[in-house]
């Protein structure tokens, strides 16, 4: 992809970052909103019109509360992919945006590539970002 014009996707790189359990999936209009959950440490990385990937399928985030979040399918999506074919319980493997990934790292520049990222909402507090300049 070139990056000299207009972006017209989102960033992945395929790898899974962890497991979600659809949960539920509701009519709306045209469209059907699915609904996941995930543990926390995903949750972490998942906001609101942010994108998310689900079993492959690059998608943007419609809503998020705690460990839960939702996507809004429309019927183009629902016919060009497996989501269709999801079972209430099943699990799908997750990526999450690789940008707050990117800016946790910058964040905590001691903290070692791991597989088991550090928690920012225990890190950042009022003074942390007014010493940064913030």
């Amino acid at each position: 992809m070139s990056v000299n014009g207009r972006f017209g996707g989102h960033i992945v790189t395929g790898h899974v970052d962890g497991i979600g359990t659809f949960v539920k999936k509701i009519p709306q209009g045209l469209s059907e909103f699915y609904y996941f959950s995930t543990t926390e440490q995903i949750s972490n990385y998942i906001v609101y019109k942010g994108s998310i990937c689900i079993n492959g399928i690059s998608l943007t985030v419609a809503n998020i509360d705690k460990n839960e979040f939702g996507i809004a399918v429309i019927p183009h999506t629902q016919e060009e992919t497996t989501l269709q074919r999801l079972k209430i319980g099943e699990k799908v493997n997750l990526e999450t945006d690789i940008l707050a990934k990117y800016i946790e790292k910058f964040l905590h520049k001691n903290n070692k590539l791991s597989a088991n990222p550090v928690n920012l909402s225990n890190n950042i507090t009022e003074e942390y970002l007014k010493k940064y300049g913030f």
